[in-house]
C-alpha cells in the first residue's frame, strides 16, 4: 500500500514497516502531548485547526450518543438499468429500505445524469421521502485545481435541475473527493463556493462500492444467473472494514467517534444490499442518522490545510494533524486495494 513520508520536523510517531493502516491504527500508541517535538510553522498551524475543530465538535457530542453513528449519502444518480434491476427499481429498493429503517439520506446529483422524466420522478421521490437533494456538478469532472472559475460554472449548471425541489439543499460534493492539487486552486474554489451559499458536503468514510458493483456487474454480464452471495459478503466486509477503520483515525484525531457520512454510490450494490447494511450497523451498536443531522454538526466546516485536497474529511484532519502519517494511502480509496482480494476470492 502507498505510505506517505512525514513532514520534516513532524512529532515522532511509530512507523510500521509492514501490514496494513488498520493494523497500525490498532497497534500504535496514543501521542503523548508531552513529548517534546519540533514542529515547523505549517504543521503548527495545521495542528492548530485540527485542535480547534475538535474542542468544537467534542462539546457538540452529548453525553449518550458517544456510539458512532453513520448517516446514508448516495453519489451520482445514474438510473441506468442493471442486471436483475431497472434504474427506477433500484432507486425503490433503496428508499424502501431507508423508510423501512426511519432515516433521511442525502442524494448527490451529476447533472449529466439527471436529466428527463425518470429523473425528474425519481428526485421528486426523494424530495418528497424528506430526503436531501445536493450538488455534484453537471459534468462529474476531476477538480485538479485549475481554472476553479470554470468547475464553480460546471457546479452551477446543476443547480436548475435540483433548485425545484423542497429538498434542496446548497450541499455540495466533489466529483472523486478531488479538491484542488494546489493551494491557489482549493482556496479559490472554497472562496467561490461560499460566495454562492454552498457548503462542502464532505464524505468521513470512503468506499470503493462502485468498484465491488463493477465486479458484481461484470459477472452478471458474462453468467447471468451467478450466485450474488459472495459479492454480497464482500460488500458488507468492505464497508464495515473502511468504516472501523475511519471511526478509529477520528477517534485518534479527534478524542472521539462522530455521526459519520458514508459514501455510496446509486449503483446495483447499494440497490440489492443496502437493507443488509443498515442492519449490520445497528447489530454491532452503530447509531443511525439523518445526514442532514450529520451535516449540521461543526466538524463538518473544517478546511484542513492539506494537498492534495479532499478525501474523507477524517483523512484530511489526520493529514493535517502531522502525526498519522503512516496510517494514511493515497488516494484514500480506490479498486485498486479491493482487487487482490476479489482475485483472490474469485469474485
Amino acid at each position: 500500500m502507498p505510505r506517505a513520508e512525514g513532514p520534516r520536523g513532524a512529532c515522532p510517531y511509530p512507523r510500521h514497516d509492514g501490514g496494513s493502516p488498520e493494523i497500525a491504527l490498532k497497534d500504535t500508541a496514543p501521542h503523548n502531548p508531552q513529548m517534546p517535538c519540533r514542529l515547523d510553522r505549517r504543521t503548527l498551524l495545521a495542528a492548530s485547526i485540527a485542535a480547534s475543530v475538535a474542542g468544537r465538535a467534542a462539546r457538540a457530542v452529548p453525553a449518550d450518543s458517544r456510539a458512532p453513528g453513520i448517516a446514508i449519502t448516495i453519489d451520482d444518480f445514474d438510473l441506468s438499468d442493471t442486471p436483475l434491476l431497472s434504474g427506477e427499481a433500484r432507486d425503490t429498493a433503496i428508499r424502501t429500505v431507508l423508510a423501512r429503517h426511519a432515516i433521511k439520506a442525502a442524494g448527490f446529483v451529476a447533472g449529466k445524469y439527471g436529466q428527463g422524466a425518470r429523473s425528474d420522478k425519481v428526485l421528486a421521490a426523494w424530495s418528497n421521502a424528506g430526503h436531501l437533494l445536493g450538488n455534484h456538478s453537471f459534468s462529474h469532472r476531476y477538480f485538479s485545481g485549475r481554472d476553479p472559475d470554470a468547475f464553480m460554472a460546471d457546479i452551477l449548471r446543476c443547480e436548475p435541475l435540483l433548485s425545484g425541489y423542497t429538498g434542496f439543499r446548497r450541499l455540495f460534493r466533489f466529483p472523486f473527493l478531488a479538491e484542488g492539487k494546489t493551494a491557489a486552486g482549493r482556496d479559490r474554489m472554497r472562496a467561490l463556493l461560499k460566495a454562492h451559499g454552498y457548503a462542502n458536503a464532505h464524505v468521513t468514510i470512503d468506499t470503493s462500492d462502485w468498484y465491488v458493483d463493477n465486479r458484481l456487474r461484470a459477472r452478471l454480464d458474462a453468467t447471468p444467473r451467478a450466485d450474488i452471495a459472495p459479492y454480497r459478503r464482500f460488500y458488507l466486509d468492505h464497508v464495515w472494514d473502511r468504516a472501523t477503520f475511519y471511526d478509529r483515525l477520528a477517534q485518534r484525531v479527534l478524542g472521539h467517534s462522530i455521526d459519520h457520512t458514508l459514501l455510496l454510490h446509486h449503483r446495483l450494490t447499494t440497490g440489492l444490499f443496502l437493507g443488509d447494511l443498515l442492519a449490520m450497523f445497528k447489530a454491532r451498536g452503530w447509531r443511525l442518522v439523518d445526514a442532514e443531522t450529520a451535516f449540521a454538526a461543526p466538524l463538518f466546516a473544517a478546511e484542513p490545510d492539506v494537498l492534495p485536497a479532499g478525501q474523507s474529511l477524517v483523512w484530511a484532519l489526520a493529514k493535517a494533524d502531522g502525526r498519522y502519517e503512516t496510517l494514511l494511502r493515497y488516494p484514500g480509496e480506490d479498486g485498486a486495494y479491493e482487487a487482490p482480494r476479489m482475485d483472490a476470492a474469485g469474485l
